[in-house]
């Protein structure tokens, strides 16, 4: 079974909307963060948004104001709403679960974004 299934990918026009999810399995536990990164073709992968214990987040220049991240605890489960996307938003999403011995990573999603 997976450790991180995610969701919400597909294509959209530009200014549109997207929700992703990513749900993490029971028994993955002392999470010390979630978070999203995405790489685009060419390009390195970068750290998009990220929520740590407390609730306090992150966000990369290119995405603030426009994407929010927030979690549901009591499912294990992160979220990234994306909105206003852009072409320049186009890549593969993944989420990522930082826990005490290490890090879990999903498979990735692909959000593609048409202008």
């Amino acid at each position: 079974q997976a450790q991180l299934v995610e969701s919400g990918g597909g294509l959209v026009q530009a200014g549109g909307s997207l929700r992703l999810s990513c749900a993490a399995s029971r028994i993955i536990y002392a999470i010390k963060a979630m978070g999203w990164y995405r790489q685009a073709p060419g390009k390195q992968r970068e750290l998009v948004a990220g929520i740590i214990s407390n609730g306090s987040t992150k966000y990369a220049d290119s995405v603030k104001g426009r994407f929010t991240i927030s979690r549901d605890s009591a499912k294990n489960t992160v979220y990234l709403k994306m909105d206003s996307l852009k072409a320049e938003d186009t890549a593969v999403y993944y989420c990522n679960v930082k826990v005490a011995w290490g890090d879990y990573w999903g498979n990735g999603t692909l959000v593609t974004v048409s202008s």
